[in-house]
């Protein structure tokens, strides 16, 4: 990420977002007036009124293009990587620390296409002051919803983040006419090394099929735990390929993973693409369905043997 040298120029005719023409006159009677209680308490009042981190950004945002010349607005914190819905590619990227105290919050990063004068970078540091609070009360809440929704062993998605997720991935498919595929996997025999080596062994073994799951599943796909030893991958954008090499790729990961392998681990699953006629529930059972006539041929496999 590149930071720009601070120059005192005035703004181009460039700006996604700009709502006002202004200039460092502008500007510098507004760096001058900020301490004004009243513009203060306005713009903190605005910031208080959501806990959600992209509607706090875009209230952020129609304050900030009043007085610079920015394209896009990015901000990232250890746990968070958020971007202002309309941002653009730009030619530089202006960064900011936020920092409450000696608290590191996070990077805020505009993509600019000219230089940002000295009075303007003053004005950004005053609209700082304003956001610190906001943003790290948004950073907390996202966190303890990410919490609510994730399953505690594995780290993986939960049941209801699911249903949510699966839900959305479904209606942004129709929306924009691409492919989405579920991917639904059973442990086989989990319930042997349960019973024969004890849960702590039961749930490191869960552990490390999730770690697995990771290392076969691209970043922008979605993992769940359901709860036991039921898994589900929710795959977006996808090609006519994907959901076979996912499923090869688990059966080759498994076959070489030794802390897997020592229980002889296996894993039924069971895939299938959404079509326009589809539900939530119609779309997870027809992968329910195919799982479980897996599961059933590996059972009936295990009885001859």
């Amino acid at each position: 990420m590149q930071t720009l040298n601070v120059l005192d120029n005035r703004f181009s005719p460039f700006n996604t977002y700009s709502t006002l023409s202004t200039d460092a006159l502008v500007a510098e009677t507004f760096t001058n007036t900020i301490f004004d209680k009243r513009q203060i308490l306005a713009l903190m009042t605005q910031l208080q009124t959501t806990l959600d981190i992209d509607e706090l950004l875009s209230i952020f945002a129609v304050e900030a293009t009043r007085y610079v010349d920015f394209s896009g607005l990015y901000f990232k914190s250890q746990n968070l990587n958020t971007v202002l819905f309309g941002s653009r590619k730009a030619k530089k990227e202006q960064c900011f620390e936020l920092k409450i105290e000696d608290n590191f919050i996070g990077t805020l990063s505009y993509g600019i296409n000219s230089p940002i004068s000295l009075t303007n970078f003053k004005v950004l540091e005053q609209l700082h002051l304003c956001l610190l609070h906001p943003i790290k009360n948004a950073i907390a809440y996202h966190t303890a919803m990410q919490l609510a929704m994730q399953d505690g062993l594995t780290g993986l998605g939960n049941r209801r983040y699911f249903d949510e997720q699966l839900k959305r991935s479904m209606h942004n498919a129709n929306r924009h006419h691409s492919l989405v595929g579920l991917v639904l996997g059973d442990l086989n025999k989990f319930k042997a090394i349960n019973d024969t080596h004890g849960h702590i062994a039961g749930d490191t073994v869960l552990q490390e099929f999730a770690n697995v799951l990771r290392l076969c599943t691209r970043d922008s796909d979605s993992l769940f735990r359901f709860g036991g030893d039921e898994f589900a991958i929710i795959v977006e954008n996808a090609n006519d390929s994907a959901l076979a090499i996912i499923e090869n790729r688990i059966n080759l990961a498994l076959a070489s993973n030794v802390q897997l392998n020592k229980y002889q681990l296996g894993c039924s699953i069971g895939s299938t693409f959404m079509n326009r006629a589809d539900n939530e529930l119609s779309f997870f059972e027809r992968a329910d369905e195919i799982l479980y006539r897996r599961k059933m041929q590996v059972s009936s496999h295990l009885s001859v043997v």
